[in-house]
């Protein structure tokens, strides 16, 4: 969904698209991200559904938006758990999906149960279903320095999946991937990526 940012509030932002003016429920770090862009047009990567109660008939569709598609799909993954609904889920994402990914990786139950709304017996259940798949997520830990037009963090992500599924550790497709973002070389799509990730393997 692209348009203008309106208004940010705490919970939301409402975005003018065309004719219309949608508001869109974020969570905190995405305010953070936006809270200085009134009047801008931005692109946010959404997510639709139904709050309510289907029971009593009262269901109202609601958008959430996201920055990037990496952070919309963690979203997801995070709802997923038993006893996580949207609700909890966008009160509970106040640090950078990186750094809860972080908290997953670890199975750092302590460090999860101080979100918001999220207890030591949800933090378990977090760290049981998520922590084997968070690793491309934590990958993204200290990418914030590395600019877009270096390598999108789709791109880091999508060439971490690939090195995966070819046999690489997750260790060891951390460090490729670090070595080739080290040299400041410009990456548009995982095939490039990947071609200096190797040129860099068979080189050493």
């Amino acid at each position: 969904m692209t348009g203008k940012v309106t208004s940010v509030s705490e919970a939301a932002c409402s975005l003018a698209v065309g004719a219309f003016e949608y508001e869109v429920l974020i969570p905190e770090f995405v305010r953070r991200q936006l809270q200085n862009r009134l009047g801008e047009e931005i692109s946010l990567h959404t997510i639709e559904y139904l709050d309510g109660n289907p029971q009593q008939g009262r269901l109202t569709p609601r958008i959430i938006g996201f920055s990037d598609r990496i952070e919309r799909e963690f979203f997801e993954l995070f709802c997923s758990v038993d006893g996580v609904g949207v609700r909890k889920a966008l009160r509970a994402m106040v640090r950078p999906v990186q750094e809860v990914a972080s908290l997953i990786e670890e199975q750092d139950a302590k460090g999860l149960s101080a979100l918001p709304g999220v207890g030591p017996a949800t933090a378990e259940r977090i760290v049981a279903k998520l922590r084997r798949k968070v690793p491309k997520f934590a990958l993204l830990v200290g990418r914030d320095d590395i600019p877009d037009d270096i390598a999108p963090r789709d791109v880091i992500s999508e060439t971490f999946e690939v090195l995966r599924s070819l046999g690489h550790s997750e260790s060891d497709a951390r460090k490729l991937i670090d070595r080739a973002l080290e040299g400041k070389k410009k990456y548009k799509d995982v095939e490039s990526l990947l071609q200096t990730v190797y040129q860099l393997s068979h080189s050493s």
